[in-house]
């Protein structure tokens, strides 16, 4: 997959293996036959159980519940027989299906979790009163969940707003994600183009920057939206066919692993997302001097962007709202020069090295 949390993974794998020396081993349970999208250190290993979750994916919710339970044990009768093969000093969930039972496996080693995506919207067990089963099954879920966290030697989460979230549990860290890169040198001239990276889900929005650029269309000349990422793009085609918009001033691309050169040749970056665990794009985009037009959601945004400094933030779902930041900042390409200027010094703060060393102390810790 090339989503934030698998490049996280891996940039975080590689540099714990290549420069802290130690012994990696990633565990998966999917995609067995599937190449890696982002490079990963020969000096980490992997492991995947091939126990094919991904099945299930595109069945009812009941019928999921019954294909997930033999799924679960099968995977918890692979995964300790893994763990007590290698013997880890420390093992890192990352919050999936294997927080119900790890630490139940009594291999020796210390168990962390880290979650990636705020606490209301993990697993999209929102409650909603259109399905009353479903919001039972989510306070059921969730109180299993924290009964299980509060079992972890340590949790970690990525802002301070999720740790305020999760004060049930005692031993909480928060450690952000790192960036990816930090181009060395930045292009002074810039394309008339809007960018945003992220998986064509419901979450990210989408929907609502095609209506925002509606607007924009029809107020600024020459310039275009390019977004990247995975998923249903038809269903957006069809949104941008109902609006009318030029087609040569969008394109709803694939993901692609050199993302940065489209960074590097484009002005400033928007982020729609409902919600945000954190904002891998908004960091990156940082880096290569955009700023960021981003919807003040849980939580992501506002623990990255200064607001009128190095990124603007707006009501969120407010499209009118959205479309007017955009135009404001066309309209006055010095602001988009002098915000992106602070952005790639801000961001500084989530540098590999740094954050790199936050986890060494809470390794060093345990």
């Amino acid at each position: 997959m090339a989503g934030g949390v698998e490049r996280v993974l891996t940039l975080k794998a590689n540099y714990f293996a290549d420069i802290f020396g130690y012994d990696i081993t990633i565990i998966t349970t999917d995609g067995k036959q599937k190449p890696n999208f982002f490079p990963l250190s020969e000096k980490v290993h992997v492991i995947n159980l091939d126990v094919n979750f991904e099945e299930m994916w595109h069945r009812s919710f009941f019928k999921r519940l019954i294909l997930y339970l033999p799924k679960e044990r099968q995977f918890k009768k692979r995964l300790s027989e893994v763990l007590n093969q290698i013997k880890p000093d420390i093992t890192i969930s990352l919050l999936r299906r294997e927080i119900n039972f790890l630490t139940d496996i009594h291999d020796g080693s210390k168990k962390i979790g880290e979650i990636h995506i705020n606490r209301a919207h993990y697993r999209n067990f929102t409650p909603n009163r259109s399905n009353p089963f479903k919001a039972l099954f989510a306070k059921y879920w969730m109180h299993g969940l924290v009964d299980e966290v509060r079992r972890l030697d340590r949790f970690v989460v990525l802002t301070e707003y999720d740790r305020q979230a999760w004060q049930e549990i005692p031993h909480v860290d928060v450690i952000p994600n790192p960036l990816p890169f930090y181009p060395e040198h930045i292009n002074l001239v810039r394309r008339k183009r809007v960018i945003a990276v992220g998986r064509f889900f419901d979450e990210k929005g989408y929907d609502m920057l095609l209506e925002a650029w509606a607007i924009v269309e029809r107020n600024c000349n020459d310039w275009v939206l390019d977004i990247y990422g995975d998923g249903n793009k038809a269903y957006y085609e069809r949104i941008a066919a109902s609006l009318s918009l030029d087609k040569n001033r969008y394109r709803l691309n694939d993901s692609i692993s050199d993302v940065q050169k489209e960074y590097l040749d484009s002005s400033f970056f928007v982020c729609t997302s409902r919600f945000e665990g954190f904002g891998m794009g908004i960091i990156e985009a940082m880096a290569c001097s955009l700023p960021v037009v981003a919807f003040d959601c849980l939580w992501g945004p506002r623990s990255i962007i200064t607001d009128g400094e190095d990124g603007l933030l707006v009501e969120n779902g407010n499209i009118e709202k959205l479309a007017e930041t955009m135009i404001s900042l066309i309209l006055h390409p010095e602001r988009i020069s002098e915000m992106g200027q602070n952005a790639r010094k801000n961001v500084r703060r989530f540098n590999i090295d740094m954050i790199a060393k936050k986890w060494k102390r809470l390794f060093d810790s345990l």
